[in-house]
């Protein structure tokens, strides 16, 4: 399993983002990156400061962390190509119904959050079940 530090997750997207504004040869994964990015103009000059790369992104602050956003667009994405945890794929295309993709995946990401936390709070695993639970509830209401 794969568990990058901080340092380079963030290393990893501000490469890539390097690279593709320098038209150079970019990894699958990298391509995935970007076109994240270029979905979240907000987070280009992070991405391009030196500064960002250390900075902490405290909730006072009120400003989202741009690392861990994309990194969470990323987990998604890749929850939703192999339908995991089972149902994500079903519920996901429910929200498609009311939802343009990237919103469809904010929701997902919203619904990620809060169970993560919970399960941190609790010292439990995540409640996968819970998890796809509140993505179809949040399908259900437009």
């Amino acid at each position: 399993m794969f568990n990058p530090s901080r340092e380079q997750v963030r290393q990893f997207f501000t490469e890539a983002w390097r690279k593709h504004r320098s038209a150079g040869v970019l990894t699958p994964l990298e391509t995935m990156a970007v076109d994240l990015i270029e979905l979240h103009p907000e987070y280009h000059a992070d991405l391009e400061s030196p500064e960002a790369a250390t900075a902490d992104f405290s909730v006072e602050q009120g400003r989202t962390n741009p690392f861990l956003h994309l990194s969470m667009h990323l987990a998604i994405n890749e929850q939703l190509s192999i339908d995991q945890p089972p149902g994500i794929k079903a519920a996901f295309q429910s929200l498609l119904a009311t939802h343009d993709p990237h919103e469809a995946a904010h929701v997902i990401m919203e619904a990620l959050g809060e169970v993560v936390w919970e399960a941190q709070r609790l010292g439990a695993p995540l409640d996968t079940e819970k998890y796809i639970d509140l993505i179809r509830r949040h399908a259900g209401r437009r």
